[in-house]
């Protein structure tokens, strides 16, 4: 294999022309399960378009919350769209080579977009945080220019953030190995390729894992327990009901989210002998399947958006 060799410091840094993506290599039938994952992205794309169309186009949407669901639901396009279509190419069409620079913009929009994931169903959180705990000052604490302020922060921040993780990449030397074991051009199965020191990039990986998994689940804890407090003060039961019911469609997609991942986390902690394929597998239905599902539990349990959804629907039967 042919190497692009640059000089970084006065040390060789080698950088291959590109990795080959395995996995799954145990799996007889694996192909059914990239024709599900078709169907999943299809899914996630028609449902989530849907959403924002639906919303974007009726100005009583147009709200602090909605804000935040139409921010969700752009992440959840985006983050399957950058590795389903990419499984489907390596695994089912068996074109696993992935350019040096493509593998590059693959991880960067990944774990920007999963981060940005974690970050939006906290936003969420503090959404229904504050409609339920300050329902007086809801309209002045939590208004559109605020709301907009914090999705932009989150952005700006997960961009700044995973760009200096990814260009950091750029000083490993990878002079063996080109084989990532993973679904994707995964971060850490690529920088432990390398042949010389990954330390840094060994802690801002770990480091990033635990304030951006941790960090928004943390507070989405302390949120609902706020509001468990407001909700137990409340004197009437219907009230009780009727603020529970409107966290409903957001702890489904809180629990959607974690838990797959922290269960993951937890069997490779106590389980070490854990097949590698099973492992991916697992990972990569835990990243594809909330994009997914998010839409859909929006939209059921959203009664503002399953009235103007069903009313669309009706409008394009009706048209000739």
């Amino acid at each position: 294999m042919s190497f692009l060799r640059a000089a970084l410091n006065d040390t060789l840094i080698i950088h291959p022309p590109g990795f080959y993506i395995i996995g799954f290599e145990t799996f007889p039938y694996i192909s059914v399960y990239f024709v599900f994952l078709t169907f999943v992205y299809v899914v996630t794309v028609l449902f989530n378009s849907l959403l924002i169309y639906v919303i974007a186009f009726n100005h009583c949407l147009h709200t602090p919350k909605f804000l935040a669901v139409v921010n969700l639901a752009v992440i959840d396009i985006i983050l399957n769209t950058c590795t389903i279509p990419s499984m489907i190419k390596v695994f089912l069409f068996k074109d696993n080579f992935v350019p040096f620079n493509l593998c590059l913009l693959q991880m960067f929009i990944y774990y920007c977009f999963a981060s940005l994931e974690s970050y939006s169903l906290a936003i969420l959180a503090y959404d229904r945080l504050i409609a339920i705990c300050f329902p007086l000052r809801q309209n002045s604490i939590n208004t559109l220019q605020s709301m907009s302020c914090i999705v932009g922060l989150t952005w700006v921040y997960n961009v700044g953030r995973v760009a200096y993780s990814t260009a950091i990449m750029t000083r490993l030397s990878f002079c063996k190995s080109v084989r990532v074991f993973s679904y994707f051009c995964d971060y850490a199965p690529v920088f432990r390729l390398a042949c010389n020191d990954y330390t840094l990039q060994w802690s801002v990986a770990s480091t990033s894992s635990m304030v951006n998994l941790m960090g928004p689940f943390t507070f989405i804890l302390l949120s609902y327990a706020c509001i468990l407090v407001t909700v137990f003060r409340m004197k009437s039961v219907s009230s009780r009901m009727k603020a529970l019911a409107t966290c409903i469609e957001h702890l489904v997609l809180v629990a959607v989210f974690y838990i797959p991942i922290f269960s993951i986390f937890l069997v490779g902690l106590y389980v070490r002998s854990i097949d590698p394929d099973q492992r991916v597998l697992s990972l990569s239905l835990a990243s594809c399947l909330p994009p997914c599902i998010n839409p859909i539990v929006y939209s059921l349990k959203t009664k503002e958006l399953k009235t103007r959804a069903l009313t669309l629907v009706r409008r394009m039967k009706t048209r000739p």
